[in-house]
């Protein structure tokens, strides 16, 4: 299959993009250091033509409401409008289990999130949606959001968070199905409460910082319910643990280390 991963090169998109080509697929990255931009419509008409599949991985480095819902409106009806032109026969985005929820409980960024799967799904053209839970990759910054004074003030709620390997072979899978015109739930085996994952996290980073769970406390700005990040009972459960994943990404950090290169 020829398949365009719009968002190419960023954290799932990159993952996503080895897991494909590795499977024999052409893939073709679609990202602003490649020519292609999702928001001008730079280099999408090439970029779209021909594919099979395009997945937009791609994600606002925004997280206002306002820049956030432009650049979310912009990009995905730049991708279904040149997906429409060129005859693409399956669009793939990937979002936030909860989405629905967060949108309701602060807007925001999340609100952006809801208004790109509406507009993919009006379109009436072949699509699937992948609701991801939380990365591990991001806890830290979770942790980083929640700091105030020195201690770190999480919100009291339950995640199910997954590895970003996880997610890209979730997005893979799903991509190369039939367009399923609907939502896919994926979400990893363990369920923790925030302020037990976020503890556990910066302790592996040899980082100090106290975590309370803090039952005023925002998550990057949404006041949730304690399983508003939690997927449904029906979600596809991704395998890697938390615990595997730290040892697995330690010893990728010892290895780049000795060899001079980026992890």
């Amino acid at each position: 299959m020829k398949i365009t991963v719009i968002g190419g090169t960023g954290l799932i998109g990159s993952r996503l993009t080895r897991a494909l080509e590795d499977a024999g697929h052409e893939v073709l990255v679609g990202a602003r250091e490649t020519g292609v931009n999702s928001y001008t419509g730079e280099g999408l008409e090439a970029a779209l033509t021909g594919a099979d599949v395009v997945i937009n991985v791609s994600n606002s480095s925004y997280t206002d409401e306002a820049a956030a819902r432009d650049f979310f409106y912009t990009s995905t009806m730049n991708l279904l409008s040149y997906g429409r032109a060129v005859g693409v026969p399956h669009h793939v985005a990937l979002s936030v289990v909860g989405t629905d929820r967060l949108a309701r409980a602060e807007g925001g960024y999340f609100a952006a999130k809801e208004q790109q799967e509406q507009l993919i799904v009006e379109s009436r053209q072949p699509y699937s949606l992948v609701h991801a839970t939380q990365f591990f990759e991001f806890i830290r910054s979770i942790a980083d959001d929640a700091t105030r004074e020195g201690k770190v003030r999480v919100a009291d709620v339950l995640m199910q968070p997954m590895a970003a390997a996880d997610v890209a072979g979730a997005v893979a899978e799903i991509a190369l199905g039939k367009p399923l015109f609907g939502m896919v739930e994926f979400a990893g085996p363990e369920v923790f409460r925030l302020e037990e994952l976020a503890s556990q996290d910066l302790r592996f980073r040899h980082d100090e910082r106290e975590v309370v769970a803090d039952p005023l406390a925002r998550y990057f700005g949404a006041r949730l319910q304690t399983r508003d990040l939690l997927p449904e009972v029906t979600a596809r459960l991704a395998p890697t643990r938390y615990h595997d994943w730290r040892i697995h990404s330690r010893a990728d950090s010892a290895a780049s280390a000795a060899s001079g290169t980026d992890s």
